[in-house]
Order: C-alpha cells, then sequence, then structure tokens
C-alpha cells in the first residue's frame, strides 16, 4: 500500500464528529425505537409457537387486523389520489383564499385525535350534518367501517399533500409547453411527461399514509362503534386485551401488526427505489 493509498483511509469526515454524532444517534434510535420492539418480539418469542399461534389466529384477532388494514390500505389510495389533485391545485392556481385552504391542510398535525373523532362522529351520524343528508339514501357512515375509511383519510391526507407539493412546484413547465409544441395531447402530456417524475413522491406521501393509519386509535374509537368482527381495529384490540389484563394476547396482536406493518412498508419501499430508477432515468 502506497502512502496515497494509506491517506485515502484518514480523509476528513464531511460532518465534524461523525463518530460522536453516529454513535449519538444509534444509541437514541436504540432507546426509542430498537429496544421496545426488540422486547416486543422477546415477549411474543417467551409465548411459545404453539401458544401464539393460537393467540394470533383467533377470529377476533383476525377480524380485527383485517379491518385495520384494509381500512388503511383504502384510506391511503383516497389520499394518493386526491392529495395529489389537492397539490395540483395549490401548486398551479391562484384563488382568493389559497393561504387559508393551505395552512388548513396542516391541521390534522395539530388537532388531537380525539378531537377529531368527536367532530367526525358528530357530522356524519345519522342525526349529523352529513349523516342526515345520506341516511334517506340508505348510507350509513357512522359506527360502520366506512367510518374508520373516513377518519383515517382525516388524518393521512397532509402526508400526500405535503410530500407531493415541493416535487409538483419545482417541476419544470417548459416540458409541458415542449410535449404541446409536439402535439401531444392534455391527456398524453399528463400521462407521459407530468406524473412519472411525481411516481417517487406520491408513493412515499401513501406510504406515510398508510404508516400513519394503521396506527391510529383515537379519532376512530369514536366513529367506528367499535363493534367485535366489524368495525373493531387491532389496536383497540390491544387495549382491551391490556385492560383484561390478558398480556399474552395484546403482545400477540400488537407483533402481528408489527410483522404485517414492517412487510407492507418494505414493499412500499421496494417499489419506490424501483420508480426512482425507472422514472429517474425516464425523465
Amino acid at each position: 500500500m502506497t502512502v496515497a493509498d494509506s491517506s485515502s483511509w484518514k480523509r476528513p469526515s464531511v460532518i465534524p464528529g461523525f463518530g460522536m454524532t453516529f454513535g449519538f444517534a444509534m444509541a437514541y434510535l436504540s432507546l426509542i425505537v430498537l429496544i421496545p420492539l426488540g422486547a416486543l418480539v422477546v415477549r411474543s418469542a417467551s409465548l411459545g409457537w404453539d401458544e401464539y399461534w393460537r393467540l394470533a389466529l383467533d377470529p377476533r384477532t383476525l377480524a380485527a387486523l383485517r379491518t385495520s388494514f384494509g381500512a388503511s390500505l383504502i384510506a391511503a389510495v383516497i389520499n394518493a389520489v386526491f392529495g395529489l389533485i389537492l397539490a395540483w391545485v395549490l401548486v398551479r392556481y391562484r384563488f382568493p383564499g389559497k393561504r387559508l385552504i393551505d395552512s388548513m391542510i396542516d391541521l390534522p398535525f395539530a388537532l388531537p385525535t380525539a378531537v377529531a373523532g368527536i367532530s367526525l362522529s358528530a357530522l356524519y351520524a345519522p342525526n349529523g350534518w352529513f349523516g342526515a343528508l345520506l341516511e334517506p339514501l340508505g348510507i350509513t357512515i357512522a359506527y360502520r367501517p366506512a367510518g374508520i375509511v373516513v377518519a383515517l383519510v382525516f388524518v393521512g391526507l397532509p402526508f400526500v399533500v405535503r410530500t407531493v407539493q415541493p416535487v409538483l412546484a419545482d417541476l419544470d413547465r417548459e416540458l409541458e409547453e415542449a410535449a404541446a409544441t409536439l402535439g401531444a395531447q392534455r391527456a398524453q402530456t399528463i400521462w407521459r411527461v407530468i406524473l412519472p417524475p411525481l411516481v417517487p413522491a406520491i408513493l412515499t406521501g401513501f406510504a406515510l399514509a398508510l404508516a400513519r393509519a394503521i396506527g391510529e386509535y383515537g379519532s376512530v374509537i369514536f366513529i367506528a362503534g367499535n363493534i367485535p368482527f366489524v368495525s373493531e381495529i387491532a389496536p383497540l384490540l390491544i387495549v382491551i386485551r391490556l385492560e383484561e389484563f390478558n398480556y399474552a394476547a395484546a403482545t400477540a396482536v400488537a407483533s402481528m401488526m408489527l410483522a404485517i406493518s414492517f412487510t407492507m412498508l418494505l414493499a412500499i419501499n421496494l417499489i419506490q427505489a424501483w420508480s426512482r430508477r425507472r422514472f429517474g432515468h425516464a425523465v
């Protein structure tokens, strides 16, 4: 090894004090995230496979997991579509009250989830403002799985809007003008010019909205009705098992949620990486 090669190993770090800051970051991450999750895994392993699968495959547990993840996926898809539309309106158009609407996007971040749940219940209950209009049509939102989706859409919308909005604002409009000059129709411009660079941001917002929806509790329990096998979510079932001092069942449900959430988010991250390579080269 030459002197030049040995000196290359001692190049100063771009971040001053990298070793200390990296160690602090890893210690903080371990205390806040890794150790609690590790404790959950260890607790689940202590149950034994037979006992664990008996608790995890309980019909009520499976129904709660299906309700939570099904409603979360539906809400995340809705937020991905309408969050993109809302971000487009805020970026591309000027109209009275734009600043007010833009600031209202962040309201779910600041509003306590219990307050959001009570407000949504009051609006969508059969005697509420919206519920009274839907009741004659045979549509019931509150105290049904549909109410869960409404609550999750409410809490997850800002993630999509705030993720897509800056990317859309930086999108070069000259590309659209060039496409129009070359004879592209408006639909072709949207699908082939505008959407490709937005796909990674949309997927990121979708993943954030999905993750937020999976763990949501406060805004859901007030509008869901919490009926077992109908509108009972997995986080509520965990609380119920803890109140019953059935810690083994609570641990089994929590570990199932952790495994499913990790698998879903990993798949979304892989799709994001693929989309960045695919559409990044295309653009």
